[in-house]
């Protein structure tokens, strides 16, 4: 019995003493539609939580039509930043990098495309007078795929510095991850697109995958050169982690759509407007300001054309001025032309997901429109009606003598005692007819009977 516990405990000595393979973990971060702040912050962040779980391996998947170059590059950064290696991959079937998508998929350690996807049309357009900034997605099937949207002989000097710098950048990204740096340019230059066989033909991605457990499998062994040093990526066993967006990636991707902008633009300065006309309501004070101060926010981040929020502004002032500085229109439509035009330009960029929607602007125009017009409407009204307070409303009244008088006495008109001077001779209890007003003294002539 003793000699048996002997060899149990050298069998746990030995057990304990061979070594252990820990499970690799794979985090998952998702890219889908325009490229954003809060894209950015999530992307960012996410990266940031991948490293501190001590993940081995970043899947991003991307499927995106474009977006801001602000967001792209903060992106893009975080990339080349990235302590673990990064899988840019472009799923599923049907899905699109393009624009901003392209650069993403260049700075990537390794890029893999689904069968049916298509990378390119990285053409950049100027936006609020920012370079660099990528266009709209690529053009769709039967298309002319060599499409030029921005010509690099245009004699425009501003957009030949934006894409000489957007072209320099992409190929920057291919000559660190050794890809094709011909095509790269192309895509920049000519908006070419190309799709997920025809970008493995060209050396453009490293690898087709159909479906994430394909992609883990093909990444299994793989090589790649990391900081300088060659890893071989070891997936076989690996646990894929998918990051959500948190409550703070929520409230940016919604603060920061032009459309709720534009609203919480309307709802401060109305909100200010009126506190500023009633002090002491309080409730509008507060909502307008932090509306005001969450759509500053958004405007940080956004594309906009200040001119047309100076419009915008100014036209919103102008119809509430028509309120209280009665003007017969003048005002009220100045401020309307101003304010439809100033909701039009202000976004200053074409690229989906980032104007201002037309039927928004069309109804908040309308409201605001129908607004001036009543107060138009009871400024008119209010004209043509008889006074009917202070001294212009005793003209044409009637009232009764309370003594006899031939020149100067007394009458009583709407239970008051006036004053009253008449041309000819008055009897107590006569009725009488308001003619005029001498100061506080009321001319008056006796009343014609019906």
């Amino acid at each position: 019995m003793h000699h048996l516990a002997k060899w149990l405990l050298v069998i746990g000595m030995f057990c304990a003493a061979l070594p252990v393979t820990a499970s690799e973990v794979a985090v998952l971060l998702e890219i889908d539609g325009a490229i954003g702040p809060a894209t950015s912050d999530f992307i960012e962040r996410g990266i940031d939580k991948a490293e501190a779980s001590g993940a081995t391996l970043l899947v991003l998947r991307i499927d995106t039509p474009g977006g801001l170059s602000t967001a792209m590059r903060d992106i893009v950064q975080a990339i080349l930043g990235s302590s673990i290696p990064v899988v840019g991959y472009v799923a599923p079937s049907g899905a699109r990098a393009a624009s901003a998508g392209t650069y993403i998929l260049y700075a990537s350690h390794i890029a893999a495309m689904a069968p049916g996807t298509n990378v390119g049309a990285a053409t950049p357009v100027q936006i609020g007078g920012k370079g660099g900034l990528p266009s709209p997605g690529p053009p769709g099937p039967g298309e002319d795929q060599g499409k030029k949207d921005v010509p690099d002989n245009t004699g425009d000097a501003m957009k030949k510095k934006i894409v000489n710098d957007a072209a320099a950048y992409l190929r920057s990204l291919a000559q660190l991850r050794g890809r094709n740096e011909d095509w790269a340019e192309k895509a920049v230059r000519d908006g070419a697109s190309l799709s997920a066989e025809e970008a493995l033909a060209a050396g453009v991605i490293d690898m087709l995958a159909r479906d994430m457990d394909d992609l883990l499998s093909r990444l299994n062994g793989y090589k790649i050169t990391f900081k300088g040093d060659e890893r071989v990526l070891n997936t076989e066993n690996i646990t894929l982690t998918r990051i959500e967006p948190g409550w703070r990636t929520r409230l940016l991707s919604v603060i920061a759509d032009p459309n709720i902008a534009y609203i919480l633009i309307l709802i401060g300065i109305y909100g200010l407007i009126f506190e500023f006309y009633n002090p002491g309501f309080v409730l509008p004070g507060v909502v307008g300001a932090i509306s005001l101060l969450l759509a500053l926010f958004a405007l940080q981040v956004l594309p906009v054309n200040y001119a047309g929020l100076g419009l915008l502004i100014l036209g919103v002032i102008f119809m509430v001025s028509e309120a209280f500085v009665p003007s017969f229109g003048v005002l009220g439509i100045g401020g309307l032309v101003a304010f439809v035009i100033g909701s039009i330009i202000l976004i200053d960029t074409d690229m989906p997901g980032y104007g201002i929607s037309l039927p928004l602007i069309i109804a908040f125009s309308v409201i605001s429109g129908a607004f001036f017009l009543g107060v138009i409407g009871m400024a008119i009204k209010a004209r043509g009606r008889p006074v009917v307070s202070g001294q212009g409303e005793l003209i044409d009244a009637t009232g009764i003598v309370l003594q006899d008088f031939a020149e100067e006495g007394r009458i009583q008109i709407h239970g008051e005692s006036w004053l009253a001077k008449a041309n000819v001779p008055l009897k107590r209890g006569q009725s009488v007819q308001v003619t005029g007003i001498d100061g506080l003294t009321l001319n008056v002539k006796p009343k014609e009977e019906d």
